[in-house]
């Protein structure tokens, strides 16, 4: 889901050259790892060499859980590595879309005072690899390297390793996301009759809203995929219905096809029926926490938000995986950030991949999971007697994220310097033919045109 989103839920909630050069201290700037073709350019650093560096996330932008986790983090990286010193920072520009997160890390680097590490979402892939000047994390380290931070005891999930890598080069490495969850008040439910919803099929879920809404009167389903803000899970809709969004080279935008238009006609479909709330995505979250709501397709990272509302209006919450078109496979896509290497001296480089692979780590995701919610992307912790294991099997609302986790398709990002642009096109299109009564295929497809010009 988008950062903003998150950071409001818990308030409630230019360009830079690669470079590759140099050592420091007299150590070997190019070192081999072992791997064929592949050579590390930056220096390993001396137990006695000490240097310091910048960490921007958007999660030290919010008080509480997420201040207190990644701050926490970063004090046991210190005390593991003394020679190394972190300075968390939030962005300049705390709330908007995720772009503005990018857009703080531009700033600060025309101003020359760029965060060594950047945590910065998917959407802006394309763009922050190619004209940001995010450094090539596997030719800073070599490709090895990668790969065996990637590797371990408790391997990060395949679906999730190359999320990070841009023409076959590994830019970020996938840090945190979750995926889009289909929510419900199992209370409310109960009360008009249905014990066992069937969720499984978005045809057995207009069924289950049409009989709440004839037992309530209101329409009881609120779906963020589809209003501004939503554009990440109304692409893994979009997906599971066949459709595309751009083509695999990242030239062309798809979002009009048939795929496309047919998984937002059954959202129109839903809206023409009464079923529909039309809010925007912080009021959404808000009425289905406050029970006004009665079922929601939504970020699983809003789970402990959703939980307090239960608790507080005595209400059982309750959650499976997205709906799927017909035998269709559904394809749910990941919101969330990779941490991407800013910095272009080799020394910070150095510390700077030292300081990823801590946080990437299962000593990271076994805090990052349990205080703040999302998703371990090394789930083999989830299994067996791995250190998450207990914590997965007493919190069942964990298990569709982790299960779609298996299913995952990636967030695309738009091609080139105009993506928010583009997205912005893509969401208005969406909410124009679903709510305010623009035909689907002829909205979708001049959207298309409109976002294809802007392709540079």
């Amino acid at each position: 889901m988008p950062i903003s989103i998150r950071l409001a839920a818990v308030a409630v909630t230019a360009v830079a050259a690669l470079a590759l050069t140099g050592c420091v201290g007299g150590a070997s700037a190019a070192t081999s790892t072992g791997a064929a073709g592949s050579v590390a350019t930056i220096p390993t650093l001396g137990p006695d060499q000490k240097v310091s560096i910048t960490f921007e996330s958007y999660n030290l932008a919010q008080a509480g859980a997420w201040t207190d986790t990644i701050q926490g983090l970063i004090s046991t990286f210190e005390s593991q590595h003394p020679n190394i010193t972190v300075t968390g920072q939030a962005p300049a520009t705390a709330a908007g879309a995720n772009t503005s997160y990018i857009s703080s890390v531009q700033t600060e680097m025309l101003a020359g005072n760029a965060p060594d590490v950047a945590q910065l979402t998917f959407d802006g892939l394309d763009y922050i690899a190619n004209d940001m000047g995010a450094q090539p994390i596997s030719q800073l380290v070599g490709e090895q390297a990668v790969q065996d931070a990637f590797g371990g005891q408790y391997p990060m999930n395949a679906k999730a390793t190359k999320l990070g890598d841009w023409n076959g080069v590994t830019y970020g490495i996938p840090y945190v996301f979750s995926t889009p969850v289909l929510w419900y008040n199992a209370t409310a439910l109960a009360d008009a009759g249905i014990t066992h919803p069937d969720f499984s099929t978005w045809d057995g879920l207009e069924k289950v809203a049409q009989t709440l809404k004839a037992k309530t009167g209101t329409a009881p389903l609120t779906i963020s995929c589809t209003v501004t803000g939503g554009d990440w899970c109304m692409q893994g809709i979009i997906k599971s219905n066949g459709g595309s969004i751009v083509s695999a080279d990242h030239s062309t935008i798809e979002f009009g096809d048939d795929g496309s238009v047919g998984a937002v006609e059954e959202m129109r479909k839903l809206n023409d029926e009464g079923l529909l709330q039309n809010l925007d995505s912080a009021s959404m979250y808000n009425a289905f926490a406050s029970g006004k709501s009665l079922i929601q397709v939504q970020t699983s990272a809003l789970q402990s938000m959703f939980m307090a509302g239960a608790k507080a209006g005595g209400w059982q919450l309750k959650n499976t995986t997205l709906p799927a078109f017909g035998t269709t496979p559904v394809a749910p896509t990941n919101s969330g950030s990779a941490l991407f290497i800013m910095s272009k001296d080799p020394a910070k480089q150095a510390a700077a991949w030292e300081f990823i692979k801590f946080m990437t780590s299962p000593t990271a995701y076994e805090q990052i999971s349990t205080k703040i919610g999302y998703l371990p992307l090394r789930d083999t912790m989830t299994e067996g007697d791995g250190p998450l294991a207990a914590w997965a099997k007493s919190n069942p609302l964990v298990a569709p994220n982790i299960a779609q986790l298996q299913k995952l398709q990636p967030w695309e990002s738009y091609p080139g310097s105009n993506y928010s642009q583009i997205s912005t096109i893509f969401s208005k299109a969406v909410e124009d033919s679903i709510y305010y009564g623009k035909d689907p295929k002829t909205t979708m497809q001049a959207a298309q045109q409109q976002a294809q010009a802007l392709v540079k």
